[in-house]
């Protein structure tokens, strides 16, 4: 008895991501830019609030990942422009361990009232449907935690 394989059809949109978001705080660039480095470095955290620190070299070539000890650990990107402080770009993998690269970019511009960040995830590759559902979540809490931090160093800077 054999058995026929189907074959489904696979688009573009399958195999691409694009999260854009738009990201206000209250504080100046070099406090929002401080604060974005610690939040997707040693003071990064899961949505539930799980420590989850990652080390990134912020410099044109430097490294982001998560380091386990021992020399273990998982590799998530490459530092692919740094203009302090209105650029960060990395690309890479990310969170993914399967045929899938990412673009992420974090422009930061000075606005009435503060910064914008304007953020981009570009990712090309087979990412599974619960990894897609999961990643606007994930950048959303990311950036909220940016966010209260920035403004958190604004208010602390005030009251010197």
């Amino acid at each position: 008895m054999s058995s026929a394989a189907t074959k489904k059809e696979i688009s573009v949109e399958d195999l691409t991501v694009h999260i854009t978001e738009d990201i206000h705080v209250k504080a100046g660039l070099e406090d929002t830019f401080a604060a974005l480095l610690e939040q997707i470095g040693e003071g990064n955290t899961t949505p539930d609030g799980t420590a989850m620190p990652m080390k990134l070299e912020a410099r044109p070539g430097g490294r982001w990942y998560r380091d386990l000890g021992d020399d273990n650990g998982h590799f998530w990107g490459t530092v692919q422009a740094i203009k302090r402080p209105t650029l960060l770009e990395i690309t890479g993998p990310l969170f993914m361990s399967y045929a899938a690269v990412s673009n992420l970019q974090y422009r930061l511009s000075k606005v009435d009232g503060g910064t914008l960040i304007k953020f981009h995830h570009i990712a090309l590759g087979l990412v599974p449907d619960e990894h897609r559902e999961g990643m606007g979540k994930g950048w959303k809490h990311i950036h909220e935690k940016v966010r209260q931090r920035a403004e958190g160093k604004q208010a602390a800077s005030f009251k010197r």
